[in-house]
């Protein structure tokens, strides 16, 4: 993708500018807010990667990420709002987003959830939106598809392949060729082109992501997902854009088929134990559903569950397919990667 905005070539004064309006146009909307964190990131490399299999390439990248979190209080209730947007561009991306209504809308969120009701406890069904969902498909089903854990029996889904993990109708796929999105690469950090792969397909597992190491071991094509902190470090297997591809339902239908239960608009962070599926996301935005439709929000909830257990009870998937920006690390014999940005998807 060709940039029209380069970091480089954009002043400095520029990007302080762009951090001190969206700060502004945060604070501007209520006196209860008590804290607004703004930040304005970019990066721009030349990469160039030669291997043993005698492949040298040479790439440009270019990232932009744009941030903010909001913290509001009232009588001892503190909460908190955060939106988030970038891209494999250059500073154009504020030709297509508008900062200042970004950090307008995290801080509404932040001030209407000092209104928000206590999350009740138990089990119930739960509705996600394609704003939350992205959390819980990398948590709860990404991570047990890199195959270095597969390999050393850390993922509840190795010896799984053909085998349903899913419902019928669940399609996972990790894709590194869509245009200008975070995760979005030509080349992955072993020269492998980035490349389109479906990993669950109407919830029957058909692939693991691979590097070169154990793509060898499995005897398997290459994925293009071996990406590496820096050339001090080993390759890992890792996400690029993963998402769930659209359903057939509407997502008002979804909810008006729930009688009584949550919606999940916006998901904070989570967490998964790959070995056997166990999950925890903390929800930031979150409403009651009752009859069918949204009564009121709620302040507090926490997701708890397990994802082979989750997925093959999905009894509705929305048609509707957003993006939402997202962070994750990973440990590697005794290091942890630095938080990598990348795009996620899922229906409403």
């Amino acid at each position: 993708m060709e940039c029209k905005r380069l970091p480089a070539s954009i002043a400095f004064d520029e990007k302080i500018e762009t951090v001190l309006q969206a700060n502004q146009a945060a604070r501007d909307i209520s006196k209860e807010i008590r804290q607004v964190t703004v930040v304005a990131g970019d990066l721009f490399k030349h990469v160039q990667i030669a291997n043993s299999e005698g492949e040298l390439i040479e790439d440009q990248r270019s990232r932009v990420r744009l941030a903010i979190n909001v913290v509001a209080s009232r009588e001892g209730i503190i909460q908190t709002g955060f939106e988030s947007v970038g891209g494999v561009c250059g500073w154009e991306l504020l030709e297509q987003v508008d900062f200042p209504e970004l950090g307008k809308k995290a801080a509404q969120l932040a001030v209407n959830m000092l209104d928000a009701r206590p999350a009740p406890a138990g089990k119930m069904p739960v509705v996600i939106s394609s704003d939350a969902g992205g959390t819980m498909v990398h948590e709860a089903c990404g991570h047990g598809l890199e195959a270095d854990l597969v390999q050393k029996g850390l993922s509840v889904y190795r010896d799984r392949l053909g085998q349903m993990v899913a419902a019928p109708g669940v399609t996972v796929i990790d894709d590194a060729t869509l245009e200008g999105k975070y995760g979005s690469f030509v080349f992955d950090d072993e020269a492998t082109v980035g490349q389109r792969t479906v990993l669950i397909e109407n919830g029957e597992l058909k692939q693991y992501m691979y590097d070169r190491l154990t793509a060898a071991r499995d005897n398997q094509e290459l994925t293009g997902n071996g990406r590496r902190e820096s050339y001090q470090h080993k390759p890992v297997p890792r996400m690029s854009n993963t998402f769930i591809a659209p359903g057939p339902d509407e997502p008002d239908d979804i909810i008006r088929s729930t009688e009584k239960g949550l919606f999940v608009k916006k998901m904070g962070g989570g967490q998964v134990n790959t070995t056997n599926g166990d999950f925890v996301f903390d929800v930031q935005e979150a409403y009651i559903i009752e009859n069918g439709e949204l009564k009121y929000p709620v302040r507090g909830a926490t997701l708890t569950g397990n994802g082979p257990a989750a997925w093959p009870i999905l009894t509705g998937s929305g048609r509707i397919w957003a993006l939402a920006l997202a962070y994750a690390g990973k440990k590697v014999k005794g290091y942890r990667f630095p938080m990598r940005s990348r795009l996620f998807a899922l229906r409403k």
